[in-house]
């Protein structure tokens, strides 16, 4: 992938507004996100493109790993730049990815100038800001889960750690602490709790706190501006109140779009 995007939007970064490419989480497809889609477009994102990766995508990825989601949410990208370029509103301008669960850490994959399971990305170029709701960046070594599930979180702490391409891409990690895990708690909370400590290590008897699938701990970015919701929980399936519903997105886009601001103003200064 070319990593440069179209110029000539460095003029009036204020005036400009985020074509978006939103990557979804494992086992989810495009369907899911057509809310979040309209409800960006309602609040002033020119274009909305949906990653095309699906159930069956994340089903083989399981079994050969993340390469082929990683392509097609590169080719998305491709996609959502053209986009941008078309668009007066975005002026060219490098997009901004929204990227829930683990369709986060695939978002930062798509920046790394180093090939992830063969295929070179190196898509920092196209990216204005990450915007991530409830990825797991951070396995702990210690929890259960790690080895099995955090290698594609691994590959990219390793290769484009933290903040990597800041100040001239923008990160923002939402969150939440919606839902308690605590092994003295209901039996909800007792299996979050067990859930949660496959992915964090944590003190035997401490309640931890996150949004039903990814404890708070983990889906915090060392260095990336974050943003906490009371009641988002993970997914739009069966949870009552998710990241994309109206009320969350509302406390976390218009930061978001300032984070792509404050990145786009890095980069036309230099």
């Amino acid at each position: 992938m070319n990593g440069n995007a179209t110029d000539g939007w460095q003029g009036d970064v204020e005036a400009l507004s985020p074509t978006v490419l939103i990557v979804g989480g494992f086992m989810s497809s495009p369907p899911m996100y057509r809310g979040l889609r309209r409800l960006l477009l309602d609040r002033g994102a020119p274009e909305v493109v949906v990653a095309p990766i699906w159930m069956p995508d994340w089903m083989l990825a399981t079994v050969r790993g993340q390469g082929a989601v990683a392509t097609r949410a590169a080719r998305a990208l491709l996609v959502a730049s053209d986009a941008s370029a078309t668009s007066p509103a975005s002026g060219g301008a490098p997009v901004l990815v929204v990227g829930h669960s683990a369709g986060g850490v695939l978002a930062r994959i798509l920046t790394s100038p180093d090939p992830f399971a063969g295929r070179r990305m190196n898509g920092s170029g196209r990216i204005g800001a990450i915007a991530t709701l409830g990825t797991p960046h951070m396995f702990d070594a210690r929890g259960r889960r790690a080895q099995r599930q955090g290698e594609t979180s691994r590959w990219a702490n390793e290769h484009v750690p933290g903040t990597f391409f800041a100040p001239r891409t923008g990160y923002l990690c939402v969150s939440s602490r919606a839902v308690m895990g605590t092994p003295a708690g209901t039996a909800k909370e007792r299996r979050t709790d067990g859930f949660y400590r496959g992915v964090v290590a944590a003190p035997e008897g401490s309640p931890i706190p996150g949004d039903g699938v990814v404890p708070l701990a983990a889906a915090l970015l060392p260095g990336a501006e974050a943003i906490v919701l009371d009641d988002a929980e993970h997914a739009n399936v069966i949870a009552r109140s998710w990241y994309g519903d109206a009320d969350h997105v509302d406390l976390w886009w218009p930061r978001a779009v300032e984070v792509w601001r404050e990145a786009l103003r890095a980069r036309a200064a230099r």
